[in-house]
């Protein structure tokens, strides 16, 4: 099925893997423009067909202030992909241990059918998929046990940020995968979205974003590398209600074959969001911002400010994130 105005990205330190080959091979098949970004271990010869590489020395001749100054040796280097891709109207994102199904490349559409959830709290979109004892990486640990039914009525519904599922090894803490069961694979259902006063974390392993909602990929540096994509998802959902835009939570579209990983490297990694989550969102809904898309950026500075006064994340934090506002205001649209 032929795409337009579509990008894919990637960030990787692997040479040409089966997962890349396979988006690459199929991204070239659908006219998606496929950008995979390399940071300082990335082999120098990387070379695939239907993709284009990054290297790190040459993100930093990009005309982006951000890649001047964006650390290395972090996942936030997929920020990079993002402005590349932001003259398009569609981002997708996912990670080099994904593997897409066929449904994956179907067209992307802002409007679908979702079970709408609102004033909801903490709500586990995954236990919408499955009678498993599962929870997305990102939950409060505090708030597993609490009952709390996902119903809502059936809607048409127009969002600009779309969660997709992983199946077999989906995108849990390490708490579970050194307590709970695996693989793990979802029930096809209803899509769910979660609207004003709802929280739930999603990730940037099978993302879809639409034009309007860009501004919101952004990634944080001075934070750990297990909750940069988390802490943007709660950013991104706070400012979100401010739009009237809910995050729909849909069927899984890709399974993961993981990647090695040292689990307590990992727990140690996820330490400040088993600490903070509750509380940073906590925070984040009693902010005061403004309301309407146009208002995006400014929301944005406000949230991290937020985070940073909370000492969640470090100070330097601002000087990226007001680069990486300058750089999309100069892209074309």
């Amino acid at each position: 099925m032929i795409h337009t105005n579509t990008s894919l990205i990637i960030t990787s330190i692997s040479g040409p893997n089966a997962a890349m080959k396979m988006f690459a091979k199929t991204s070239l098949a659908n006219g998606i423009n496929f950008i995979v970004i390399g940071d300082v271990k990335s082999p120098k010869d990387f070379k695939l067909d239907g993709c284009r590489f990054y290297s790190i020395e040459e993100q930093e001749t990009l005309d982006f202030k951000l890649a001047k100054i964006l650390p290395k040796k972090h996942y936030s280097r997929k920020n990079i992909g993002y402005l590349l891709s932001a003259h398009q109207d569609i981002i997708i994102e996912s990670d080099d241990d994904n593997f897409p199904r066929e449904d994956f490349w179907l067209v992307r559409r802002r409007d679908c059918d979702a079970k709408l959830i609102k004033m909801n709290g903490w709500t586990n979109a995954y236990m919408h998929f499955t009678n498993e004892k599962i929870w997305p990486r990102g939950f409060p640990l505090e708030l597993l046990n609490q009952n709390k039914d996902i119903t809502g009525n059936r809607f048409s519904v127009s969002s600009p940020i779309h969660q997709g599922l992983a199946d077999e090894n989906p995108d849990v803490d390490a708490v579970y995968r050194m307590c709970m069961k695996l693989p793990v694979s979802f029930s096809k259902n209803t899509s769910i979205a979660l609207g004003n006063a709802s929280w739930c974390p999603f990730n940037s392993q099978n993302t879809t974003w639409f034009r309007e909602a860009f501004p919101l990929l952004y990634l944080p540096s001075y934070c750990s590398f297990r909750m940069t994509d988390i802490w943007r998802s709660f950013v991104a959902q706070r400012i979100a209600w401010t739009c009237d835009w809910p995050i729909v939570f849909h069927n899984s579209t890709v399974w993961q074959e993981r990647n090695e990983h040292s689990l307590i490297k990992d727990f140690e990694d996820e330490m400040p969001g088993y600490l903070n989550n509750a509380k940073i969102c906590s925070l984040l809904e009693n902010l005061k911002l403004k309301e309407g898309v146009e208002n995006i950026p400014e929301n944005l500075i406000i949230c991290y400010k937020l985070l940073i006064e909370n000492k969640f994340i470090l100070p330097d934090e601002i000087v990226l994130l007001e680069a990486w506002l300058e750089d999309l205001k100069n892209i074309p649209k």
